[in-house]
């Protein structure tokens, strides 16, 4: 294949005319598995600034803040490039060259942080963060529709699977490899090790990571077997998508000032009622924020459907309510983890420190994987006997690498073991969706609502399941949202994509309301927000298949 251009209509799933570039497939996902190795770098560099600058879990959160920001801010820009040039950016590159520009982008993130930690600034180290999430930004919007479009589109949910699979793969061992670099074994690390970590033992880490930016570059470079991917159609003008997205930042910026500027407030010998007016007051800036993204997104649609012109991409009902489904599935994925280790202490989980909660936040991590690796299985040109076969026996290794892993790295996984019934159910959950992408997010959405609904009205070791299970719930809902979301855009393909990767904010924004929901409500009572959160995601699939059957594209015919 010499180049790549988008689809404009989406054959029937049947459809065996477009074979699958496993060249260039193979090679996408040596970069989606650099991400998630390289994202357990923070697993170290959070808890360390929270030692090293004596931060509260507020003011640690900003890291998070800074991170998912960062890619809100990088999709908007390429947008407005190509509103103002008319010509979409990542297009004109093409997605091999937009992936290198955005791996060479993090690299000087990486050079950034570096400065920062020399420096001793956290300010210094936010911006460093951010700027390699704004590489991310780049990547991300070329890697999602150029895993698709290498092959049929209707099995195009399951290659980014694939590439999700290999991430949290990256995500799994990365823990271990950093912890060897970083304190020479593999034991699980203490707060202590951490607290006293000095500052050149990150900068060699940071040192490394911007080494393997600057490889992973060097890889899609030289390599020839990724096509090109460049798009050379004009994009239509789409001034009011754009005026509408920047009104929304305006606002959210009008939102996230007293927030950020708050991070300074130093609480250490605060009363109990001072505390409580910070939290509220925080909490009705995040509140705030969140309701701007909503009512903005539904405006704007509302506005396209009545007047397309001036539009572009979200003239497309599939595709706002699609930003507005990854806004909220990244924000569960992470306000379930980020979460998990403060609930864990409540007296009803058993009191679990935080250094004996690793192997659950593990395998809530690992649940991603577990997931993916199961559906990326339709990826590949194999007889149905066998994809059934492997959606059985795949899951339940992905479980065992985890064990695995994680009983290398000293951790006691022996009270975990019985999750594999809730694996099991997800296996069982995977052959009723038959690969359809709306059918499979509308059942795990569900299951997932189920699951919280059951981890809040119990307590022990069903609860925790139930909350650990909303892993294996999320673990292929981001290649079903994006595939259904971009069905159909045609030229609008790229557009659509940065538009969705602007609504990874969703990671910044409702993670933190759901913790300082906790202070109000408890801890345990504070997931009613995943529990609203997969609600959405289930009206979504039902909602999107509608829409597109209306536009002739169904991706939910027999195989």
């Amino acid at each position: 294949m010499a180049g790549i251009t988008h689809h404009t209509t989406v054959p029937e799933t049947g459809n065996k005319n477009i074979p699958t570039n496993y060249g260039a497939l193979g090679t996408l996902a040596t970069v989606f598995f650099f991400w998630g190795f390289i994202a357990a770098g923070n697993s170290i560099f959070i808890p360390f600034c929270k030692h090293f600058f004596k931060l509260d879990q507020f003011q640690s959160q900003l890291i998070d803040f800074a991170f998912y920001t960062a890619y809100y801010i990088g999709a908007l820009l390429l947008f407005a490039y190509g509103s103002f040039g008319g010509k979409d950016l990542v297009g004109k590159w093409g997605y091999k060259r937009s992936i290198i520009y955005g791996l060479l982008f993090s690299a000087i993130g990486a050079a950034a942080m570096i400065i920062a930690v020399q420096a001793n600034t956290f300010s210094g180290m936010l911006l460093g963060l951010f700027i390699v999430a704004l590489g991310f930004s780049l990547q991300q919007t070329a890697a999602q529709p150029f895993a698709i479009s290498l092959g049929d589109p209707a099995t195009g949910t399951s290659r980014v699977n694939l590439g999700g699979g290999i991430n949290s793969f990256g995500t799994t061992i990365g823990p271990i490899v950093v912890a060897i670099a970083l304190f020479g074994s593999t034991a699980a690390v203490t707060d202590e090790q951490i607290a006293s970590l000095s500052l050149s033992k990150v900068i060699i880490l940071y040192s490394a990571v911007g080494g393997l930016f600057l490889a992973a570059a060097a890889l899609f470079f030289f390599s020839k077997k990724v096509p090109s991917g460049i798009m050379i159609e004009e994009t239509e003008n789409a001034n009011k998508a754009l005026y509408a997205l920047l009104i929304m930042t305006g606002l959210l910026i009008i939102m996230f000032v007293p927030v950020f500027r708050s991070y300074k407030t130093d609480l250490s010998n605060a009363t109990e009622e001072v505390i409580h007016a910070m939290n509220a007051y925080r909490m009705q800036w995040l509140l705030g924020a969140l309701a701007v993204v909503i009512v903005v997104l539904l405006f704007s649609g509302m506005s396209a459907s009545k007047k397309s012109d001036g539009w572009g991409a979200m003239k497309y009902p599939q595709l706002v309510l699609g930003m507005l489904a990854i806004f909220v599935y990244v924000g569960v994925e992470v306000s379930i983890g980020s979460n998990l280790s403060e609930l864990l202490k409540q007296p009803e989980f058993g009191n679990i420190s935080s250094s004996e909660a690793a192997p659950y936040i593990s395998m809530y991590w690992g649940s991603l994987m577990i997931g993916r690796w199961a559906g990326a299985i339709s990826a590949f040109s194999l007889s149905r006997n066998t994809k059934i076969l492997l959606q059985f026996i795949v899951p339940l290794i992905a479980f065992g690498v985890i064990i695995g892993v994680n009983t290398v790295a000293q951790y006691n996984m022996k009270p975990l073991y019985y999750y594999i019934v809730c694996v099991l159910v997800q296996i069982m959950a995977f052959y009723i969706s038959n690969d359809k992408p709306a059918r499979t997010l509308m059942i795990f959405g569900f299951l997932g609502m189920l699951a919280m609904i059951i981890g809040i009205q119990t307590s022990g070791t069903i609860a925790t399941y139930a909350f650990l299970s909303g892993g294996l719930c999320c673990s292929i809902m981001w290649p079903c949202i994006f595939s259904l979301s971009i069905a159909g855009l045609g030229k609008h393909t790229t557009q659509g994509a940065a538009f969705l990767i602007m609504m990874i904010l969703g990671g910044g924004i409702i993670p933190p309301i759901q913790g300082k929901l906790s202070d109000v409500i408890t801890i345990h009572q504070s997931y009613w927000v995943a529990v609203l959160c997969f609600g959405y995601l289930t009206f979504f699939a039902i909602a999107v298949k509608r829409i597109l059957k209306r536009q002739g594209i169904d991706f939910e015919r027999s195989k």
